[in-house]
C-alpha cells in the first residue's frame, strides 16, 4: 500500500493552507491600514503672540497625535520641513493662523494637518506647501501602487531562483543581474513614463537596486540555505511584514506603534522613505535608510555564500532496505 497521499487529499491541503495564509495575510494588512492614525507627529510651532495657546490647543484637540516643537521664526521652521525634521508648521499671526507644510513627505498626513489647522482656527487657514508633492501624484497613490510590484516580484524571483537556478554562481549573478535590471527599468517607469517618482533617474534606479538586492538575496539566501521553509520565512519578513509597515501610503508615524518604527528597519520602509526624499528633499535624512538597505543586503549575500557552503543531504540509509523489499537488486556498494 503506498503511503503517498491521493491527489484529492493533497489539493485539500492546499486549499486549507492557502485559505489560511490568505485570511491571516488579508486580516493583517486589513487591520494596519485601517488602524493608521497621528502619533506624535513631529509639527512645530512658531514663536508669537498666542504660540503657547495654540500648543495647549493642539495637545487638547488631538492627544497623543503630534510632537510639537517650537520654532523661534518662519524661516526656521520651513528650513525644519526642508530637511524632513517636521511635517509641518503652524504660524499664529495678526491675521490668523498660517499653516507651512512638506506635503512631499506624506501628502495623507499634509492633509489630516490642513483639516486640524481648520478646526483651530474655525474656519479656512492660508497654506504654504514649503515642499509639494509631484504634481503628477499629489495624492501619492501612484508611487503607493507602483511600490507595491517591486516587492510582489522581488518574491517571485526569490522562489524563482531557488527553485530553477542550480549552482551559488548562477544564483548570485542572478540576484545581482536582477536587482540591476530591475532598478533600471522601474526608474524608467516610475521617473519618466508615469512620472508618480521625482528626482534624479540614476538616483531613484539606485534606490530600487539596493532594494530588490536586499529583498531578493534574503530570500533566495534562506531558500538556498534551509530549502522551501528558508522561502517562506523571508517571504513573509520581507512582504507580509515589510510593506503594511512601511509607512508608504500614509507615514511611519501613522501606524501603530512600535510597528511604524520597526518597519523602517525592514528594506520596504526603508526604501520608502528613501523614495520619498531622494528627490523632493534632495535626500535630506537618507543615510539611515541607506545604511539599513546596505545591511540587508550584506545579509542577504551572506546567506547566499552560507547556502553554496551547505553540504548535501545525505542518501536515505532506508534505500537499501527498499530495494530488498521489492526484490530489485541491489548495488554493489549496498552488499
Amino acid at each position: 500500500m503506498s503511503s503517498t497521499a491521493s491527489p484529492r487529499a493533497e489539493a485539500r491541503t492546499i486549499l486549507v493552507i492557502v485559505a489560511i495564509v490568505q485570511f491571516v495575510i488579508g486580516g493583517w494588512f486589513s487591520w494596519s491600514a485601517s488602524h493608521a492614525a497621528p502619533r506624535d507627529l513631529p509639527v512645530l510651532v512658531v514663536a508669537a503672540q498666542g504660540s503657547e495657546q495654540l500648543t495647549e490647543r493642539l495637545r487638547e484637540a488631538a492627544p497623543g497625535a503630534y510632537e510639537i516643537k517650537g520654532a523661534a521664526t518662519a524661516e526656521e521652521a520651513d528650513a525644519a520641513l526642508r530637511e524632513r525634521k517636521a511635517y509641518g508648521a503652524l504660524l499664529p499671526t495678526a491675521d490668523g493662523l498660517e499653516l507651512h507644510l512638506a506635503s512631499a513627505a506624506s501628502p495623507t498626513v499634509a492633509q489630516n494637518l490642513t483639516g486640524r489647522a481648520q478646526q483651530l482656527a474655525g474656519g479656512p487657514v492660508h497654506v504654504t506647501d514649503v515642499v509639494p508633492a509631484d504634481p503628477d501624484d499629489p495624492h501619492g497613490a501612484g508611487l503607493s501602487m507602483g511600490f507595491l510590484p517591486l516587492l510582489i516580484t522581488a518574491v517571485i524571483a526569490g522562489l524563482l531562483f531557488v527553485l530553477k537556478v542550480r549552482g551559488a554562481a548562477a544564483k548570485f549573478m542572478g540576484v545581482i543581474g536582477f536587482a540591476v535590471l530591475s532598478g533600471l527599468l522601474s526608474s524608467l517607469m516610475l521617473t519618466h513614463l508615469s512620472g508618480v517618482l521625482p528626482g534624479n533617474y540614476f538616483v531613484n534606479a539606485g534606490i530600487v537596486a539596493l532594494l530588490e538586492l536586499a529583498m531578493v538575496g534574503v530570500i533566495t539566501g534562506l531558500g538556498s540555505l534551509v530549502g522551501p521553509p528558508g522561502i517562506a520565512v523571508g517571504a513573509v519578513l520581507m512582504f507580509v511584514i515589510g510593506n503594511p509597515l512601511s509607512g508608504l501610503a500614509s507615514a511611519p508615524e501613522m501606524l501603530p506603534q512600535p510597528l511604524g518604527t520597526i518597519g523602517q528597519f525592514l528594506p520596504a520602509g526603508a526604501a520608502a522613505g528613501l523614495l520619498r526624499t531622494a528627490g523632493p528633499f534632495d535626500g535630506a535624512g537618507a543615510g539611515g535608510p541607506v545604511l539599513v538597505l546596505a545591511v540587508w543586503a550584506l545579509v542577504g549575500l551572506t546567506l547566499l555564500y552560507a547556502g553554496s557552503r551547505r553540504k548535501p543531504a545525505a542518501p536515505r540509509q532506508d534505500a537499501a532496505q527498499g530495494s530488498a523489499r521489492t526484490g530489485e537488486p541491489q548495488p554493489a556498494a549496498a552488499r
